[in-house]
């Protein structure tokens, strides 16, 4: 399980990028390196990184589910996601 202050920076970046995202679509048009490089850091949509919802693990994220593999099995074989049952043949 991820640290709680891991999953919180996370978090902390997602809202950044969400504020500046107008900003940062305007300087680009505009051609303003110079400005884009004024911007916080943490405002780039490339820093952002997925991460499982319930534990936070950083690995084996599945993007459709927004969890890990570990957790996505878990939850399937107790009948929590719907739709979804193991295969057999």
């Amino acid at each position: 399980m991820a640290k709680e202050s891991m999953k919180a920076r996370e978090v902390k970046r997602a809202r950044m990028v969400a504020r500046y995202a107008e900003k940062r679509k305007a300087l680009k048009e505009a051609g303003d390196w110079g400005g884009l490089a004024k911007l916080p850091r943490n405002s780039s949509p490339v820093r952002l990184h997925n991460r499982c919802s319930i534990t936070g693990r950083p690995k084996g994220y599945m993007r459709e589910f927004g969890i890990s593999r570990i957790q996505f099995r878990e939850m399937a074989s107790n009948g929590l996601i719907p739709g979804v049952r193991k295969a057999s043949w």
